[in-house]
């Protein structure tokens, strides 16, 4: 048998056998060690990587839990800023499930309805019914409804396919009031127009007529037509002012009111020597107020004419002017018929005359003081009206000093 060389590079030979033995012993000792630190490794590894995998589970249930706050906070706030909105509205709010049961009530509706607050507001019958219909029929229905001294519109409109129900109430009550202004006014302005146009028709069929068969009639009703027809002009002049006043005044100019007063005053001397009337200014220099010269005259020219139409002969009317306390004073009194104590709160009232007959035959139109208070409101002040049936009237408008 031939020798082979060893790992070591000796002969192999008799012995070789027993000296490969431990060299066989010291790879199986090097290959379990390498298995030992491998497994060792791995289960440090698989450690490692539940380690990390927990954490990575933490930190994602943190950020869904901060999430959800998030939500929750945002979802709060939007309620909070839903309920302040709501509740800051100045009509009522009123949300109804399909059973008629409030779900969401704010705190005008409350305060329309004149009843406590409270989850279930008790609703007038009118509107009641009108939720009721929309929720059953699918359409916006209205009402209107008298609640003490306050008239409510609520509006029932159907929210979604389950007959949900939003009401809004709201307060109308200035609304009819103007709404019946205007259509008094409109009357009132109808009638006003018709009267001197009626006459002017009937003084022009006559003289047609008188021309032929009674000549020395038609002088009269000459005269009868040019004073009907100033009269359909100052009607028609005084509405076109007032209307224009609705839309305010041109604050721009710095006017004195003494100044002013005692222009507008010459103006009526011949006006108030015809009527025996006696006319007098009593004017100190004042500061400026700032406004509109136009309307300030206006103002003026009303004011002294309704006082000179409105005493008899032998009567005194008084214009003063003054300042004291930041504002200007202008006053009119006159020794007139005055006015009851009753009409004192309408008379700055459009077409609102206490002697009718009287303003009728003087050409009055009903409409003087309401053009006052109306340039007095535009300049931000205040005028107020004094007076005793029989002993005469003061009217003073106040405003402030530019």
């Amino acid at each position: 048998m031939n020798a082979r060389t060893t790992f070591d590079g000796r002969k192999d030979g008799p012995g070789a056998a027993a000296r490969r033995l431990p060299l066989v012993d010291a790879n199986a000792l090097v290959l379990a060690g390498v298995a030992l630190v491998a497994g060792a490794f791995g289960a440090a590894a698989a450690r490692r990587m539940g380690t990390e995998r927990m954490r990575g589970l933490t930190e994602a249930a943190r950020r869904a839990e901060g999430e959800l706050r998030s939500r929750d906070r945002s979802s709060a706030e939007g309620r909070r800023v839903q309920d302040v909105i709501l509740g800051a509205m100045q009509d009522g709010v009123l949300l109804l499930d399909r059973e008629g049961r409030t779900v969401f009530a704010n705190a005008s509706l409350a305060r329309l309805l004149g009843a406590p607050g409270g989850r279930d507001p008790v609703l007038p019958v009118d509107l009641e019914r009108a939720a009721r219909r929309a929720g059953y029929t699918g359409a916006e229905t209205s009402a209107e409804v008298e609640a003490g001294r306050r008239w409510l519109r609520g509006s029932a409109i159907p929210v979604g396919d389950d007959g949900s129900v939003l009401l809004v109430v709201r307060d109308v009550t200035e609304a009819l009031r103007l709404d019946s202004i205007r259509r008094d006014f409109v009357a009132n302005a109808s009638h006003e127009l018709k009267t001197p146009a009626a006459s002017i028709r009937a003084a022009a069929e006559t003289i047609r007529s008188a021309i032929e068969e009674d000549p020395a009639a038609v002088p009269r009703f000459a005269e009868s037509i040019e004073r009907e027809s100033v009269r359909l002009t100052r009607i028609v002049s005084d509405l076109l002012d007032l209307s224009r006043l609705e839309s305010g005044s041109d604050l721009h100019e710095l006017v004195r009111l003494d100044v002013l007063a005692l222009d507008e005053c010459r103006r009526f001397q011949e006006t108030a020597s015809s009527s025996r009337v006696e006319l007098e200014v009593k004017a100190q220099e004042v500061p400026a107020v700032r406004g509109s010269a136009r309307d300030l005259a206006l103002l003026v020219r009303n004011l002294v004419d309704n006082a000179i139409r409105y005493t008899k002969a032998g009567g005194r009317v008084e214009v003063s002017v003054s300042s004291d306390d930041g504002h200007v004073r202008i006053g009119v009194t006159d020794t007139g018929i005055g006015i009851p104590t009753r009409d004192l709160p309408r008379v700055f009232e459009r077409f609102y005359r206490v002697d009718r007959a009287r303003s009728r035959e003087t050409g009055g139109t009903g409409l003087g003081l309401a053009i006052v208070k109306h340039v007095v409101e535009n300049h931000d002040g205040e005028v107020s009206v004094q007076s005793e049936l029989g002993q005469g009237t003061t009217v003073t408008a106040r405003l402030p000093v530019a």
